[in-house]
């Protein structure tokens, strides 16, 4: 008879409490091998769907909306459909090793493909809100051989941009269109026409899915130079459902409101995976997932409708549920809020705390770490700004490297340095070996690029990271503590600090925020309210700027490098002004660039022949002292 967890072969009927190291430590005397029940995601799944069989798989919502009936999918079904799909893959050329990328908004055959790609080759979610020419960057470093993309839809430009790109890709050998009739004459399959052909009860190809075999391609890191994709295994996917399902203590019928992207870990993995594992329920919150306005809005309708444990998110969507007040929705369902991608700033954590009397577990991790490395554990104290302790079998260390990211020494309790991590989630390496450079420490550790430290009782607090520390004269200016200190203005949503270019220092920190709906602020105030609370004078941002929206990536992280470049704009603007006093149409933008990271584009419009040199030597004589670089363009 199987134990509770679905994806453990030695768990009996009750979960293990792990409440000491003691206790993780003797757990963990026992194998992850010999644990482990599933080789695959496949075989998770199928897990998932044997313990819970006519139980809901999927709940999908159309428009947020907790009147409305979801269609549901149960796990019998859903698992069937998996099935189906690998085949259909198979059907259309995919082997082991053959990549399938999508590009799908959350309806329930973006899950189908998912998992049906990871079965049949290499699964590649990709962002559809990227550029084209992004896209097709990713899908030619992946070798994409079949893509699965929506078809063309009202709302979305899914199918207009695959037009685009299609030519591009070398590789690619079929297109297979959800929520579209298809055109097979010219290569392009309707999804519902191939699936239907297949059979649900067993892999035609015969397949037999090894813990070893490369499961996906996650795209990771910026939008520019070569698109970094991270290979995962089954097994370090696995590893992720196993380890949640062990300390969430996970339960079948258990529902998870889900919004989340599946071109992120935190969505595919931590909750989509980890939930089908565990025979819960995807309340889907609809296509947009928690883009939809109405995500927020409801939050405390459809908590009370479907009863979810946990209030699940990135940080920048459990603050906008901050203010939508419960009223009198019943949310006793909720045991705890959990949040993960970018650091819960404290204030937000405190707010969950106070209004909604949940605990806050905070995760960390990283997409080469198959998503969430760390957790804050139910059995033990909640030490609310860290991010808790290391999953069981998985390690972490805080160290000091040098230049080439060679181990120097490991770093003292509460001594600030660089995360490394290793364990059964941590993976192999980057397609590119060109991104593989510094990518581990001595061999197995991957390196996070995080700034933090372990206390005395091994909880991880990340204080930075070392590519955001603004570096004023050669002093370091960890952004994090101000960013806190902002945070705490009664009329700040959310607040970023980054460095602006400065001739003389390198750069200084500047301050961006958004303000609470409805929020105002007297010019100054913010600046006197984080100079009143910042020790160090150093620190202490130059100017802060109200900005809305606050540019945030696909998965809700504020997205600093827009922050940057806004920022160096606006110096290299004051900077030119002497030119356009003169009545010189002169023109600055920054924004990114392949090789130098970032660039600033000046412009110089309408200017007779014989004093373009000479004006463009002026910009050169202005902007020489600032490390960024510069072009100048005629127009």
């Amino acid at each position: 008879m199987a134990g509770i967890h679905t994806l453990d072969r030695l768990i009996g009927d009750d979960y293990p409490d792990l409440a000491t190291d003691a206790e993780v430590r003797a757990f963990e005397q026992v194998p992850y091998a010999d644990r482990v029940a599933a080789e695959s995601t496949y075989d998770a799944i199928k897990l998932g769907a044997a313990c819970n069989p006519d139980g809901a798989a999927i709940q999908f919502l159309q428009n947020a909306d907790p009147a409305d009936t979801p269609v549901v999918i149960t796990h019998r079904d859903f698992i069937a459909r998996v099935t189906q799909a690998a085949n259909m893959f198979h059907a259309l050329g995919a082997e082991k090793g053959d990549v399938i990328s999508f590009m799908l908004p959350l309806l329930p055959d973006a899950f189908v493909t998912l998992f049906g790609a990871e079965a049949a080759g290499i699964a590649n979610p990709v962002n559809p809100l990227l550029e084209p020419h992004q896209i097709a960057e990713i899908l030619e470093a992946a070798n994409t051989k079949i893509l699965v993309a929506l078809g063309p839809m009202p709302g979305t430009d899914i199918w207009q941009k695959v037009e685009q790109i299609r030519p591009q890709l070398k590789h690619l050998k079929a297109v297979v269109q959800v929520a579209g009739g298809g055109d097979p004459a010219n290569g392009i399959y309707a999804f519902n026409d191939l699936i239907k052909q297949q059979p649900s009860d067993r892999f035609v190809s015969g397949r037999k899915i090894l813990g070893s075999d490369i499961a996906a391609y996650f795209h990771t890191g910026g939008t520019t130079g070569t698109p970094k994709l991270v290979r995962h295994t089954h097994a370090n996917q696995v590893y992720q459902a196993w380890a949640l399902n062990l300390l969430l203590k996970s339960q079948p019928g258990t529902n998870m409101l889900f919004g989340m992207p599946l071109f992120h870990v935190g969505g595919s993995l931590t909750q989509v995976l980890q939930t089908l594992s565990a025979g819960g329920s995807l309340v889907v919150l609809s296509p947009g997932g928690w883009r939809n306005p109405n995500a927020v809005k409801n939050i405390w309708g459809l908590v009370e409708r479907f009863k979810p444990v946990a209030l699940s998110s990135v940080p920048t969507v459990l603050a906008a549920t901050l203010g939508v007040p419960p009223g009198n929705a019943d949310i006793s369902s909720l045991k705890y809020a959990a949040g993960g991608g970018s650091a819960i700033p404290v204030a937000v954590g405190s707010a969950i705390q106070d209004k909604l009397k949940l605990p806050v577990v905070e995760v960390y991790g990283m997409t080469e770490t198959s998503s969430v490395h760390t957790l804050a554990y139910q059995s033990r104290p909640i030490r609310l700004g860290s991010v808790g302790l290391p999953m069981p079998y998985a390690r972490v260390r805080v160290v000091q490297i040098d230049a080439d990211g060679r181990l120097i020494r490991d770093c003292a309790a509460d001594e600030i340095g660089v995360v490394i991590m290793a364990g059964p989630g941590v993976f192999g390496g980057y397609l590119n070996d060109e991104h593989n450079k510094g990518a581990f420490v001595d061999e197995v550790w991957v390196n996070s690029g995080d700034l933090g430290r372990l206390d005395a009782d091994g909880y991880l607090w990340i204080t930075g990271r070392a590519k955001d520390l603004v570096i004023r004269g050669g002093h370091n200016i960890d952004p994090a503590p101000i960013e806190e200190i902002m945070f705490r203005h009664p009329a700040v949503g959310f607040a970023a600090v980054v460095g602006q270019p400065d001739a003389y220092a390198g750069e200084l920190p500047v301050g961006y925020v958004q303000l609470k709906p409805g929020a105002t602020v007297e010019s100054g105030e913010l600046e006197a309210w984080v100079r009143e609370r910042t020790p160090e004078r150093a620190a202490v941002p130059v100017q802060v700027i109200p900005i809305d929206p606050m540019p945030v990536t696909g998965v809700g992280k504020v997205f600093k490098p827009q922050l940057r470049w806004d920022a160096a704009q606006r110096v290299f603007a004051k900077v030119l002004a002497p030119l356009v006093a003169r009545g010189i149409d002169c023109k600055v933008k920054v924004g990114a660039h392949g090789s130098h990271g970032s660039i600033a584009i000046v412009t110089l419009t309408g200017l007779p022949a014989d004093q373009r040199e000479v004006i463009a030597g002026e910009v050169h004589t202005l902007l020489a002292p600032f490390v960024m670089r510069h072009e100048v363009v005629q127009a």
